[in-house]
Parts: C-alpha cells; sequence; structure tokens
C-alpha cells in the first residue's frame, strides 16, 4: 500500500494554531495579563526586582566608559558615539531576560488594565513610583561601583566618566524631552514585540535591536541616564544637582509619555475591539 506525502491536514489544529504568529488581539491579551500579574505583586517583591534592574543596566554605562576610553585617543568624538551603540543593549539583555523591572520597559504595559478598566489609576502611579525608586536607587549604587572601580582597574579614568555625562547633559531641557519621548515609544515598543517573540534568541535579536537605535540616535534613557549623569555629579564640579534632578524629572516625563501615548494608547485603541474578552 503506497504511502502519501504528509500534507498541513495531517497536522492537529492545536499545533497549526501554536506555529501561527500571535495576532494583535493575541498580544494585546497577554501583555494585559501580564500587567495584572505584576499588580498582585507585593511592594517590596516590586522594590526588589526594579532595583535589580537598576544595578543590571549599569553594565551598559560601564562598558560605554569602557569603549569610549579606548577609542578616544584615535577616534573621532561622533564616531565613539556610534560604537557606544553597540554595547549600549548589553544591560537591557540581562535585565529583560532576566525578567527584573525596568520603569521604560514597564510604563506602557502596567497602562492597560487602567484603560482596560481593570485596574485604577492610583494602582498605576503607586506601581510606577516603586519602580522608579528601585531603578534610581540600584543605578546609584552601580554608578559609584562603576566610578570606583573604573580607575582601579585601568580600563577608564574619572575625565570618561565626565565626558559621558556632559555629552548627555549637552542638549537644553526641550530637546532632552522630545529625545526622551521617542525613547520612550521605543521601550514600549520593546514590550510589545517581545510578547510576540516565542525564542530566546528571538528576544535578544529584539532587545538589541530597539536599544542600539536608542544608543545610536543619542535618544534620552531615564533609567541608563541616571547613571550617567549621577557619575558626573559625584566626579566633576561643573555637574550640578540641580542639573542632575532637571535631566531626571525631565527624562522620566518624557519616558512616559512615550510609552503611554505613542504605546499603550495607540495599541490599546487601534486592537483592542478585535478581542471580545477585552
Amino acid at each position: 500500500m503506497s504511502t502519501q506525502k504528509s500534507t498541513t491536514k495531517d497536522i492537529p489544529e492545536n499545533e497549526t494554531q501554536e506555529n501561527a504568529p500571535m495576532s494583535h488581539s493575541e498580544i494585546l491579551r497577554e501583555q494585559v495579563s501580564e500587567a495584572l500579574d505584576i499588580y498582585k505583586k507585593t511592594n517590596s517583591s516590586i522594590l526588589i526586582s526594579s532595583f535589580s534592574a537598576g544595578l543590571e543596566i549599569g553594565f551598559s554605562f560601564i562598558l560605554i566608559c569602557v569603549m569610549t576610553a579606548f577609542f578616544a585617543d584615535d577616534t573621532s568624538s561622533s564616531t565613539v558615539w556610534k560604537i557606544n551603540a553597540l554595547v549600549y543593549p548589553v544591560g537591557f539583555i540581562l535585565v529583560v531576560l532576566g525578567k527584573s523591572m525596568l520603569f521604560t520597559e514597564q510604563t506602557s504595559l502596567l497602562t492597560l488594565p487602567v484603560l482596560n478598566k481593570k485596574s485604577k489609576i492610583t494602582d498605576l502611579f503607586r506601581l510606577w513610583s516603586l519602580v522608579i525608586v528601585g531603578n534610581i536607587s540600584g543605578g546609584i549604587i552601580i554608578s559609584l561601583l562603576a566610578v570606583w572601580v573604573g580607575p582601579k582597574l585601568g580600563v577608564f579614568g574619572l575625565d570618561t566618566v565626565i565626558r559621558i555625562s556632559e555629552h548627555v547633559l549637552k542638549p537644553d531641557l526641550l530637546v532632552i524631552l522630545v529625545s526622551a519621548v521617542l525613547a520612550g515609544w521605543l521601550m514600549g515598543l520593546l514590550s510589545w514585540l517581545l510578547t510576540s517573540s516565542d525564542s530566546t534568541i528571538s528576544r535578544i535579536l529584539v532587545i538589541f535591536i530597539i536599544t542600539a537605535v536608542i544608543g545610536a540616535v543619542g535618544l534620552h534613557h531615564s533609567i541608563v541616564g541616571n547613571i550617567e549623569v549621577f557619575s558626573g555629579l559625584i566626579t566633576s564640579d561643573q555637574i550640578t544637582i540641580i542639573d542632575y534632578l532637571s535631566f531626571q524629572i525631565t527624562a522620566i516625563i518624557g519616558n512616559a509619555i512615550g510609552g503611554v501615548v505613542f504605546v499603550a494608547l495607540l495599541k490599546y485603541k487601534a486592537f483592542a475591539y478585535d478581542s471580545g474578552t477585552i
């Protein structure tokens, strides 16, 4: 009896569904479900996770310092910043794959249950506050460690730290705000794209592409920027606490606007009605 070539008809329906890409409504359902799980976490759990993210994202800063110091003498300044875009994603990969809570990644995600009327806006602000405090606290600790250990190891000096900090602070606050909006937009998209990624390799690639764009364009990220500017604050007489606070507040507001308006709100309005469960 001759055998016939297998066709898609021979594949069980559930298997074909598993292999099919997720629809917009399925991604939205998954995002809302993931966000609701975060709302159920305790305050201490969120603080610890976000503190861990603040520490881990610091490896991007350390690598930027190392690369800047290495290429500074033989490469133009503009080229150095583009080279840094290749190492900028490292900290983000550690944070995202390690499931730590980063403010800019969570901004749009945590807004979805509020839009969906499954959570209150007061709870959203509570979570945002916890994540920001944890991220900034972790960033300050890794900043202090980096500023101490870099010169001790001879991989970069304080002049490199100051140079990076001044580069971040160079634009005026309006430019930083708009830049931060774009960075928050991209980070919100990162969360959305990761939900539709089904393997570790694809997730790493998505993280690398999104964050390398942020690094190459020089967009302002409030959590990495916190480490960069705070490091300058403790090493340079030219950078004041007012410079640090002005930058930090502006970058946080910009990142939040980008994630909420251009990702959470638009994605929700565009795709919520595709699903009968949302």
